[in-house]
């Protein structure tokens, strides 16, 4: 698949990640801010993680995904920023081809598992919400086991076959990358092969990993939203309505960015926007999930006032699900 004019140029061994690097004068400031988004961030999912193992009345299936969300976030946002942060501090931005793909695929199988869990954690809300009375039954501690798990290889397995892809590239032209980590469209410019096949196939498995669960968290919250509104209590629509309001924007701007970004690789508007919408899924959306699904709830914030007495006295008791 090599283009007729490569000839015989020699393969480029490492990239250098521009990054932020037409910024000289607001390095240290950035810096500053993304080491603070980066310990905020390890340090809310961590806690939420430690609060859904040590906390009893957290064991059921709505906590014991959001432990997984928690888990996820904390990789997924160190696939990305300590690169970022040693290239702010030191200035070195080159990284070997192998080290790109690498970081590539777990940042990609992440970002799909994501997509899968977030499906999930919806759907249990669907059946809390909609069906009650099959909750028990469907969300039972086997099932979530399975759910969750679906939710982790699905999303390692279909990023498996782009890496596998984009390993077979061939990189011999200029080996500069205009972003920040290595992603999927930056990797795919600057291959000497004919890109078409690659990203007709990526979009392809983009399809049913990004779309897809998008579209059942979508169809998921239309019912619960339809379900709240014959909730006979103001307070409790009120309330209700709180709730899912500040998660289903969170899921919106999260699948809005991913979508225009990976379905629609190629669209001019990329061109100026694609730094702000990675960082809004790579940065910001990390920060914001354990203050928007974990930290307003009055249970969690219940056991964080438990939690460190309970582990210092050796009470700390393994995770079991509660019907």
């Amino acid at each position: 698949m090599a283009a007729p004019e490569q000839g015989n140029q020699t393969s480029n061994t490492e990239f250098i990640l521009l990054g932020f690097g037409t910024l000289p004068e607001l390095q240290i400031l950035l810096f500053l801010l993304f080491l603070v988004i980066y310990i905020a961030t390890m340090a809310g999912n961590i806690l939420i993680l430690v609060l859904v193992v040590t906390d009893q009345h957290l064991h059921t299936p709505m906590y014991f995904f959001l432990g997984n969300l928690s888990c996820l976030e904390t990789c997924y946002t160190s696939t990305i920023l300590p690169r970022l942060l040693a290239s702010l501090l030191a200035g070195h931005r080159t990284i070997s081809v192998s080290g790109c793909i690498t970081q590539f695929y777990f940042f990609g199988s992440l970002v799909g598992t994501e997509c899968l869990l977030l499906s999930v954690m919806y759907y249990d809300r669907y059946l809390a919400i909609v069906k009650p009375l099959h909750y028990a039954a469907r969300m039972s501690g086997r099932s979530c086991l399975h759910l969750a798990a679906g939710s982790w290889v699905g999303g390692f397995l279909a990023n498996s076959i782009t890496t596998l892809l984009i390993s077979q590239l061939t990189f011999c032209g200029p080996n500069s990358i205009d972003h920040f980590f290595c992603d999927f469209i930056p990797l795919v410019k600057l291959s000497c092969n004919d890109p078409q096949w690659v990203e007709m196939l990526t979009v392809t498995f983009s399809f049913p990993i990004l779309l897809v669960p998008f579209l059942l968290t979508l169809m998921s919250y239309v019912c619960i939203i339809t379900t709240i509104l014959r909730i006979p209590s103001t307070t409790g629509r009120q309330k209700a309505f709180s709730t899912c309001s500040s998660h289903l924007i969170v899921v919106s701007i999260y699948y809005g960015t991913l979508l225009v970004v990976y379905m629609f690789p190629t669209a001019p508007m990329l061109r100026d926007c694609k730094t702000i919408f990675s960082l809004v899924y790579t940065v910001l959306t990390p920060l914001a999930n354990p203050l928007i699904y974990s930290l307003r709830n009055k249970e969690v914030k219940k056991a964080l006032r438990k939690v460190f007495s309970k582990c210092m006295f050796g009470q700390c008791k393994p995770i079991s699900f509660r019907k």
